[in-house]
């Protein structure tokens, strides 16, 4: 993932625009218009939908908050072709904050500091009540927000990132804040030292990996303990399952879930014969026209699952999530206020054991086609930090 500015068309993409399109990937999941209401399940959460990431509770479902500039100036915009303005970003958060949400998602590279500043304005007066996290690590100019080639990880600039994110969000500290992408020129080692030391000094709380390769996890809770891991996991992708998910149960690390709803595709509203057009989605693998069709199989179980339980698509996909360990939390984004509350009804949903176990078989039983991110942006998950010395 190049942290360039993201291309505002999609059509237009060459290979480097494609690569500026990953800096922005990490939270937000398309909750797409004409799902089926739930009328039977809350639209909050009750204090009691906690989660702990290892020693942080959070609300066990977090709102990803991710914009680009949009049109006309001023306005806000997803990756997947809504639009919505500033007061309205602003109203969705705080909405989220008054029905039960603690955990809020957002990074420098979203707009870049776009999405931060909609975030710090929206938490005045209840800054209080939330788990704050942002993520550094793309090279992006501090001054001016232009985003550089390369990543960006050293020490120095991660301290100038950390203070840029602390005035954006308009805050004495963050909760918990992540490295983007693994440095594949930083020793992982240097980078944890400078965020314990930042952990010190009372600015972040707790700090966490995005993406990050196996022996990366190890080194860098050697040095200091992980509070989180944070990975693309849903039904439409379960990589995490072969190694991370083990690991962070080993270790006792906590694991966010962003595109938790693949992107939108597991809300039930995508069609087998949908073009994508302006929309990130048009240069994803998986959504191809021929792995559209074929993808759609898992769709059908979803379907029939929330028929079972008397829910929306997008809500048994998320539940299914928090079926899988107590401490995955998934963080969906939305530009609807109706969206982001029906989301939260997927914590009451409950599965036994002979439900998950049925579930999972169909899962299971969808053999899925293409990749999940294109190959310059994949390229960028899963690498491991250089050694040290």
């Amino acid at each position: 993932m190049s942290p360039e500015p993201a291309p505002r068309d999609v059509l237009s993409l060459t290979r480097r625009k494609a690569l500026s399109l990953g800096a922005a990937l990490g939270a937000a999941s398309l909750v797409p218009a004409g799902m089926a209401r739930a009328a039977t399940l809350p639209t909050s959460l009750p204090v009691t939908a906690r989660r702990k990431l290892r020693d942080l509770e959070v609300s066990s479902i977090g709102l990803g908050c991710q914009w680009v500039p949009g049109h006309p100036p001023g306005g806000l915009k997803d990756f997947y072709g809504s639009f919505i303005d500033r007061a309205t970003g602003i109203a969705l958060i705080r909405r989220a904050v008054d029905r039960g949400v603690t955990l809020i998602d957002t990074a420098e590279a979203y707009g870049p500091f776009l999405s931060e500043g909609v975030v710090g304005e929206a938490l005045q007066g209840i800054r209080d009540k939330v788990v704050l996290e942002s993520k550094f690590g793309f090279n992006i100019d501090p001054e001016t927000g232009k985003q550089l080639p390369g990543l960006n990880s050293r020490p120095e600039h991660i301290r100038i990132a950390i203070e840029g994110m602390l005035k954006r969000l308009r805050t004495d500290h963050l909760d918990l804040v992540y490295q983007h992408r693994v440095d594949p020129a930083m020793p992982i080692e240097d980078v944890v030292g400078t965020l314990s030391d930042l952990i010190t000094e009372g600015k972040i709380r707790h700090y966490g990996l995005s993406e990050p390769g196996v022996q990366t996890i190890r080194r860098a809770h050697a040095v200091h303990p992980v509070t989180a891991i944070q990975n693309e996991y849903s039904m439409l992708w379960r990589g995490p399952e072969q190694e991370i998910i083990p690991l962070c149960e080993e270790l006792g690390i906590g694991f966010v879930a962003w595109s938790p709803l693949g992107m939108g595709f597991l809300g039930g509203g995508i069609t087998p014969s949908r073009h994508f057009t302006n929309d990130l989605r048009a240069i994803i693998p998986r959504f191809a026209p021929d792995a559209l069709k074929a993808n759609m199989a898992l769709v059908d179980v979803v379907k029939r699952w929330a028929r079972a339980k008397n829910a929306t698509p997008a809500q048994i996909a998320l539940a299914w999530l928090l079926a899988q360990k107590p401490w995955i939390v998934p963080i969906p984004g939305t530009t609807k206020i109706a969206h982001m509350e029906q989301n939260l009804g997927a914590a009451a949903i409950h599965f036994t054991p002979d439900e998950r176990t049925k579930i999972n078989a169909d899962v299971d039983a969808v053999h899925i086609q293409g990749a999940r991110l294109p190959p310059a942006i994949l390229s960028m998950s899963g690498v491991e930090a250089p050694p040290k010395g």
